[in-house]
């Protein structure tokens, strides 16, 4: 097992939350440097052109994207497998994956938790209750009614635990933060599905992380992290002033 893997990238991103999941279910060892992308420095600019996050660093490799990052990961220690090994399965995981990382990404992300959380604490900037209005009550909703579609009214979409699954969960983790819960009446399987796979072991492990560092000034979050055991890097790419990254929307 390899101990070299470095990971650029906040606890509170979905994104990287998808890679962490990934690397505990599979055991693998690594150091973080916990910033987000709005406080990342020139050579954060250098090893992600987008300044988005995660980051992979695996000796002198660099890999950005966090889909590419799991299935990066996914091939090099097989076992226990995050894509299903049937062809048909194995799309519509990545296609679920890619539903979670765009659509998602837009709607609880962009819409509402940059809104309400990122542009009030890091730039001073007012939320547009507008954007956050309509992610909340349009096309979550929408959302929703297609996810109550497709999930398993038990266990996992694939049988086991798969990409899929994580990446799903993990979106719905930061709507938790603005203070969105399903409405199990309305989404019952949407809302157990979340339930069971957010009380996954792995998620519970980096949710002890996240509370504390929602509670947590920005520049104590590295020492905060470290005395509750996080593998925190000796080493930062972030800086004092926060800058917006290419993938930011108002």
């Amino acid at each position: 097992m390899t101990t070299d893997y470095h990971i650029i990238g906040n606890y509170i991103s979905p994104y990287v939350r998808k890679v962490l999941v990934c690397m505990e279910l599979k055991g693998l060892d690594y150091t973080i440097d916990p910033i987000a992308p709005f406080v990342g420095n020139e050579r954060f600019s250098e090893l992600s052109p987008l300044r988005r996050i995660p980051v992979l660093i695996d000796d002198d490799r660099v890999v950005n994207d966090s889909s590419v990052i799991c299935q990066y990961l996914d091939e090099r220690h097989p076992q226990p497998a995050l894509y299903p090994a049937d062809i048909g399965d194995r799309a519509q995981a990545r296609w679920l994956e890619e539903y979670a990382d765009s659509w998602l990404g837009d709607v609880v992300i962009w819409g509402m938790f940059y809104q309400i959380g990122v542009k009030r604490f890091l730039f001073g900037e007012q939320a547009d209750e507008a954007i956050v209005s309509h992610a909340r009550e349009e096309q979550l909703p929408q959302t929703l009614d297609y996810l109550e579609s497709v999930l398993p009214a038990e266990g996992f979409l694939f049988g086991t635990l798969s990409v899929a699954d994580i990446s799903i969960a993990s979106f719905f983790r930061n709507a938790a933060f603005v203070r969105y819960t399903v409405d199990a009446q309305r989404w019952p399987r949407a809302a157990a599905f979340l339930e069971r796979t957010l009380a996954l072991p792995a998620f519970r492990k980096l949710a002890t992380y996240e509370e504390r560092m929602l509670r947590t000034p920005l520049p104590e979050q590295r020492e905060m992290l470290r005395e509750l055991g996080a593998p925190v890097s000796a080493e930062t790419l972030g800086c004092a002033t926060a800058r917006k990254s290419m993938a930011r929307r108002d």
